[in-house]
Order: structure tokens, then sequence, then C-alpha cells
């Protein structure tokens, strides 16, 4: 291909032309508004040189939002093409950017960003400390999330999508079947967000052991810590495989060697073991966090202590190690012998048990709790039988024999939504509810707050259960249309409705954010929940030392033991207080690295080598500077505390 033509779009249509219209206009508009309201100074301090862990928190939070909705336009185009038989409204090529960006943005660039915001803001709280153990590296992990994010979603209107689906199978994503530059974006714009997700798996792995408040042991940590600890440690041993995969793959796309390919040496299905023994404890990093969240939520609105804490903390650990012996479930069709689908078929199937413990004890919590029905029970509550339902289906895959009628049909992809729906979307936005008032100072509407959970739950029922009855009639995945007389028809048309239900409960939880954001009290206290743990001790919203003391702590439950037993968590005088300084360096290598992750995209090798000489001297740049961070006096601590009503002693 020539030069000049990779970066036009291969299969130029109206979709693709209006999103080049939309981009366009929604960046001049963003740098008029700034430029306007002269926000310029306010943003590079306040927030995109920040090492607050708080204010990454919300960054994360802002753009898996965004993430959310870009992955959800994607979702509700596909559900319009298949929703009648023989549709034209995306072209064949088009279906498969709009499903395999779907994919990506949907895991790594939503999921992944939305549990990584909550870790940031919620985990320094609930162990009761200053910030994460590496403040700089923090941010650079944002801005390489946020980098890769940003390589990937261009990819749309310069030199097109990526199209092997989100698992990219080699040979089909190689140069043979694939020969625009699609394809080299997955690789880099994944690459790179990865690198910064093992910066933060690394950097909470150190936090959480290194850095908790006086008498909080391991078995006195939160669930939700406690899930995120078992999560990073997944993030440090999972991901590294990706970034090798990747790379081979890259080398398989721009260099000519044929590692993935199926003549000259070369091993398919080595990528397809690579991306699942990384793809498949990705669920569980996904799904872990969510346990945690609701642990909290539901110990919580009973008023009850979690059920079997121990047993919690077990299960989680057991998943985590169960979840790298599972990876070869995902081709049991593949050929490689009944010994080896019979041990992955047990191993899959023995990874519900720790994961049935798990609904058991939030079961045991919520028998004879005092029940507040708010909009974070709610999803919680409504996640217990759905994600049960995933569940038991995931079972059913996991008969490797009977997988062979269940495998690369629609079966599949309600399983899946089954699982990840219930599990992480009702998970991320409960947790965002439950937090709010704690980031920001007041509370989310809870009357509208209902309205989305409804339409969200009925819609999601109406969307995926279908699946079930058309995978099962023999409806294939990733099929752009059908003939009317597959019978097809009436299921994907109920699909259709279900996501439409569920896209107006996601304008309802915008609608809400503006609502509350205008309406909403300012006055709610500290602890509106009357909550358990310790992050509702301190301020909300939090200072940016989040505690004035340093919190003693006796039980998992440290603030409800001290409201409840008289605990005092805050013994002692106001001390200086030492904190990090912003820093600009994270955003300049972010810059770096896409100039970087572009050029590679597109072979520019002038560019490569220059951003590649530029990360490596800020790199070098950083390990020679000397900075100290700043020191918080106790006069400021005082105005501080007194501005915010009060410091706890």
């Amino acid at each position: 291909m020539d030069f000049f033509d990779q970066f036009a779009v291969p299969n130029p249509t109206l979709t693709i032309y209006t999103s080049m219209v939309a981009i366009t206009l929604t960046v001049i508009a963003i740098l008029v508004g700034v430029t306007y309201f002269k926000k310029w100074g306010y943003l590079w301090r306040e927030w995109l040189t920040t090492v607050d862990h708080k204010r990454i928190g919300i960054m994360y939070l802002i753009s898996a939002l965004l993430m959310l909705f870009r992955g959800g336009v994607d979702a509700i185009m596909m559900r319009a093409q298949t929703a009648v038989p023989d549709n034209s409204l995306l072209s064949a090529a088009e279906y498969n950017e709009v499903f395999t960006t779907h994919g990506i943005v949907m895991i790594f660039f939503m999921a992944m960003a939305f549990i990584i915001a909550l870790m940031n803001f919620v985990v320094p709280l609930q162990i009761g400390a200053r910030d994460v153990a590496f403040p700089r590296l923090n941010l650079l992990s944002f801005w390489l999330y946020f980098v890769g994010a940003m390589l990937l979603n261009i990819s749309f209107v310069i030199g097109g999508s990526p199209n092997a689906g989100w698992t990219s199978y080699f040979p089909l994503a190689g140069t043979q079947f694939s020969e625009s530059v699609g394809n080299n974006y997955y690789m880099w714009a994944l690459q790179i967000s990865g690198l910064g997700t093992l910066m933060t798996g690394i950097n909470f792995v150190v936090t959480i052991l290194k850095m908790r408040a006086p008498g909080m042991t391991l078995m006195k940590m939160p669930m939700f810590t406690w899930s995120a600890l078992v999560t990073n440690i997944i993030i440090v041993f999972a991901f590294p495989v990706l970034t090798v995969a990747l790379l081979m793959g890259t080398f398989d796309r721009q260099f000519g060697t044929n590692l993935f390919t199926i003549t000259n040496g070369g091993n398919d299905m080595l990528w397809a073991n690579l991306f699942w023994v990384w793809g498949h404890p990705e669920v569980y990093i996904l799904i872990l966090p969510a346990f945690g969240i609701y642990s909290e939520i539901i110990s919580t609105f009973t008023q009850r202590n979690l059920y079997g804490y121990k047993s919690m903390v077990f299960s989680m650990v057991i998943i985590s190690l169960l979840s790298f012996l599972v990876w070869v479930h995902h081709f049991f069709t593949m050929g490689q012998g009944a010994l080896v689908n019979s041990i992955f078929s047990i191993t899959t199937m023995a990874i519900a048990i720790p994961t049935g413990i798990k609904i058991f004890n939030w079961l045991l919590t919520i028998r004879k709790g005092k029940i507040r029905f708010t909009v974070p029970m709610l999803y919680s509550l409504g996640f217990i039988p759905l994600f049960t339902i995933g569940g038991v289906t995931g079972v059913m895959l996991a008969m490797a024999s009977a997988d062979y009628q269940y495998h690369n049909t629609m079966f599949l992809v309600a399983h899946f939504h089954n699982v990840i729906i219930p599990g992480v979307v009702f998970a991320m936005i409960a947790g965002l509810t439950y937090w709010w008032p704690k980031m920001f100072g007041f509370m989310l509407n809870e009357k509208i707050g209902k309205w989305a959970f409804w339409f969200i739950s009925i819609g999601f029922c109406l969307a995926f259960f279908p699946m079930y009855i058309s995978g099962l009639d023999g409806q294939a995945r990733r099929m752009y249309t059908y003939s009317a007389e597959t019978g097809f028809g009436i299921w994907n048309m109920i699909s259709f409705i279900g996501a439409g239900v569920m896209a107006i409960g996601f304008i309802i939880i915008v609608y809400n954010i503006y609502y509350s954001i205008r309406y909403s009290p300012r006055n709610i206290g500290d602890d509106p929940w009357n909550a358990r743990s310790l992050e509702w001790a301190t301020h909300s919203p939090v200072p940016e030392y989040n505690f004035a003391i340093t919190p003693q702590v006796n039980s998992s439950e440290a603030l409800w033991d001290a409201k409840k037993n008289g605990h005092k968590l805050f013994k002692g005088g106001l001390k200086e207080i030492h904190m990090p300084n912003n820093s600009g360096l994270p955003v300049i290598m972010g810059g770096l690295f896409f100039v970087f992750g572009f050029s590679f995209v597109f072979s520019i090798w002038i560019g490569v080598i220059l951003s590649g000489l530029g990360i490596f001297a800020s790199m070098a740049y950083q390990s020679f500077v000397k900075d100290h961070g700043k020191h918080i006096s106790v006069e400021e601590i005082k105005k501080t505390e007194a501005k915010f009503g009060g410091g706890k002693k």
C-alpha cells in the first residue's frame, strides 16, 4: 500500500464522514470553550498535572463514562443492523469494524478505566493513606491509558478501525487478510494503555501492602481493598503476557515475521493461547473489584457485618489462582484433544465453587438485615439473580462436548454479557452512586436513579435473554445479516428493543448527574449512608491530604467500630503533612507516547525515533530530578478543617 493511501479509511460511509465532522466540531468546541473561559491554567495546575489520587480517579471516571457511551453507540448500531433480516444499514466491512471496536472500547477503555477510577479514589482512603505509593507513576498510568484510548478512537476516521474482532485472531489480523492499518492501531493502542495498567497494578500492590494505617492488618482490610489487592496481583502477572503477544503481533504485521502465520513455520494458535492466557484472568480483573463493591454496599445497606469475611477473602484468592488455569475453554472446538479438553473443563467448572461461596455470603448477609432499598442496593440485589444465570450458562459452556453446540453462537454472546453487565456495569453504576457524595460533596437523586435502574435492568433482560434462544437455534455470532427463513428475526428485534430501553436508562443517568449538580443539597455530612469503612470517616469532598490525623484501626469496619463501640479513630494532635508536588512530565510523556504509537501505526520511522528518544530522555530527566514534595503546615490544616466543618479527633 502506498504511503499516503494508508491514511484513507478503507470503507468510507456516511457514518465515517459524520464521525469526522463530529470529532472536528467537538475538538474545536472544547478548545474555544477552555480559551474563552480562560481555564487553561486551571486545567494544567489542578487536573492535567495533578498527582492527587482522587483527581486522577475522577479523570479515569470521566474517561470511562465517555468510553461507555462510545461503545454503547456501537452496540446500538449492531443491534439495529441485525434487528430485521437482510438489513443494509451497515455493510459487512463496517459491521466488522463496529463489533471489533465495541469489544475493545468496552473491555479495555470503559470497564478497566472504571474499576481503576474507583480503586484510585477509594483504596487509599480505605487504608488510611495520604496517597498511593508512587503518585507520579499513577499520573503517567492515566495518561498512557488515555493516549491508548484516543489512538484507538481516531482509527475510525484516519486509516480505518481494527476489524478482526476484539480478540484479533491471527491470521485474520495479519496483513494477508487485513491490509489496512486498522489492526496496527489495535496493537499499539492496547500496548500503550496496557503498559499504563501494568504500572497501576504494581503501584496498588505496593500501596496496599506498605501504606496501611496503624492497626490495619491484612485481615482487617475492607473487602473492596482486598478485591483491589487480588486484582492488581493478577494484573502484574497477566499483563506482561499481553505485552509480549502484542509485540509479536506487531512484528508479524510490520516487520514480516511469521510467528502467527499458517505458513513458514508460524503457528496461529500461539496467538490464541497467549491472548487467552491474559484474556481469561482479565475477566476476573473486571469481576473481582465488582465483588468488592457489592460487599461494601450490601454490608452498608443491610446494616450487618459481611457474613463470612475470611471465606470471602479466601474465595477471591482461589478465583485468582484458577483464573490462570481455564483459558483453553475458549477453544474447546479447535482440536487439542479429549484429555486437554477434560482437564480445562474441570478447572472451568471448579472456578464456579468459590464464586458460589460469595453469592451465599451476600445472601446470608442480607438475611435478617434491615435492608434500605437505595439505588446502590437495588443494583446489588439485581446483580445476584442475573449474575447467577450468567454463571450457570458458563457451567454449560464449560462442558467441552456440549460446547460444540454453543461455541460461536449467540448463546455465547448472551452468556458473556450476562456475566459482564450485571457483574461489572451494574457494580460500576452502584459504586459510582455509592461513592459519589464522597467524591463531590452531594448525592445523586435517588428517585431518578431508581428509574434508571429499572430501565437498565428490564432493557438488559430484553436485550440478551433472546440471544440464548437464537443461539441454541443456530444463529452464529458476528453475522451482519441473515435471511428471514432462519426465524431469527423475532429474537433479534426483541434484542434491539431491549438495547434501546437500556440506552434510555443510561441517558437517565446522565440527566441524573445534571439534575443533581444543579439541585441536590450540599449539607449532607461526611457519612450520608451511615457506612462502615474508613473512607467515610473523612470529609465530603475529601481534602488533599485525606485525613488531618492518621487513623488508628481496630477492625475491618473501622468507622462502624468507632460509631458503635466508641473506638477512637483519630488520636493525638495535628502535625505537618508531607505531600507530593504536581508534575507536568507525565503529560509530556503521554504526548510522546501518542506520537510514538501513531508513527508506528503508519511506519513513520522518523517520528518513531524522535518520540522514542523523547520518552527515554524524559525518563532520564526524571531520574535526576530531586523533588522532595511539599509540606502542609498545621495552620493550613486548621484552616482547611475549619472550612470543611472541623476535624475529627
